[in-house]
């Protein structure tokens, strides 16, 4: 498959349909298909991290992140998402933009070490829920998860005041974690509770390093 630069990644990613319905209690908040292209063509063109490999995406929504590493040449991506509205919205998306090796699956993440999955990626991608509202803690259940599953490298997203707490809990885990990028998330007004049109978070996109983890 021939490499895609960044703009013409971005505008496949923005044919990907969005969740119908948001739900609070699941923090679902789409991943902007700007900041969901540069993510995956910064995994692919530093790292080498995608093409050809067996991707996994966590709390992978309706595909965003799944459907930019399968254009990017992932020789198979799986997503794991525990809402099956989403779920179906993935798989349409999957379906009308006819791509082959990519697949959801769904289930709860946190349920995934333990299970035929462990150190089964090469490499995951992930924009968890930033552990807000009534999911405190979340993002890092989520990364507990990633870095079992995979044996090459762990990319996710987390707000920015948590880094210091992320760095030392990665590290802990056996992985070497790196912020290579720092970017503002924009929220849409998906809920009732955003008074403003959109609201902006800081956050930093993570790569954690497994491949030297036992």
């Amino acid at each position: 498959m021939a490499r895609l630069k960044l703009k013409k990644l971005e505008e496949y990613l923005q044919c990907v349909d969005g969740f119908e319905k948001p739900k609070i209690m699941l923090e679902q908040y789409p991943t902007p298909p700007h900041i969901a292209a540069c993510m995956v063509h910064h995994i692919q063109a530093q790292h080498d991290d995608i093409e050809g490999k067996f991707v996994g995406d966590l709390g992978c929504g309706c595909g965003m992140l799944s459907i930019g590493a399968t254009l990017l040449g992932a020789q198979l991506t799986v997503g794991f998402e525990l809402d099956g509205d989403a779920v179906d919205i993935y798989r349409n998306n999957v379906q009308e933009m006819e791509l082959p090796n990519v697949d959801c699956v769904r289930t709860d993440v946190l349920q995934l070490p333990g299970s035929k999955w462990e150190k089964t990626f090469d490499t995951i991608v992930m924009n968890p829920p930033f552990g807000t509202k009534h999911n405190a803690g979340m993002d890092m259940r989520f990364l507990e998860a990633a870095l079992r599953l995979a044996t090459g490298a762990v990319y996710s997203l987390h707000k920015t005041s948590t880094r210091a707490y992320i760095q030392k809990k990665s590290l802990e885990w056996g992985a070497s974690g790196s912020v290579v990028a720092e970017l503002r998330y924009n929220i849409e007004a998906s809920y009732k509770f955003h008074k403003r049109q959109s609201k902006d978070i800081e956050v930093d996109f993570w790569r954690f390093d497994i491949s030297g983890k036992d």
